[in-house]
């Protein structure tokens, strides 16, 4: 079972993204935020701001998970956690369009370390069922991204 706080943490994280979509689905929102934050909080923008921001983060996570492992996999665990920020950082660009992809396929690669990292023992025995279920909303949304904006 997902602790509560993970769960409600980890959909929290998704929020930002729903944002996204929310506001390439209504003229309304997109107007308001626009208006009122700011074009960085609406559509594309968003997504791939905070897309970004969340693929990078999760290299720290799994930074950290290498870090508990044993002497056999510590290199390859360290060297597999910085492949997501790397991924942002030479892929992330070139247009929405582009990165927005680029997000896509880099939350898609992130699941499958999460399942190495898991086969490895490194993870909480609950993990992969929570980051299926975001893996999940956030491609949804990257793709609702991709189609609406």
């Amino acid at each position: 079972m997902i602790p509560r706080a993970a769960l409600v943490l980890g959909l929290a994280g998704v929020l930002p993204f729903l944002w996204g979509v929310g506001t390439l689905l209504s003229p309304a929102l997109h107007s308001l935020t626009l208006n009122t934050i700011g074009p960085r909080f609406v559509g594309p923008f968003v997504l791939i701001a905070y897309g970004a921001v969340i693929l990078s983060f999760m290299s720290g996570v799994l930074w950290g998970f290498a870090a508990r492992s044993d002497a056999e996999h510590r290199w390859t665990g360290y060297a597999l956690s910085t492949l997501p920020a790397l991924w942002v950082f030479f892929m992330v660009g070139g247009g929405a369009t582009r990165a927005l992809l680029a997000l896509l396929f880099g939350f898609l690669a992130l699941l499958a370390l999460d399942w190495q990292f898991s086969q490895w023992g490194l993870t909480p025995r609950w993990w992969m069922r929570l980051r299926i279920l975001l893996t999940a909303c956030v491609a949804l949304a990257l793709v609702a991204g991709l189609v609406l904006g």
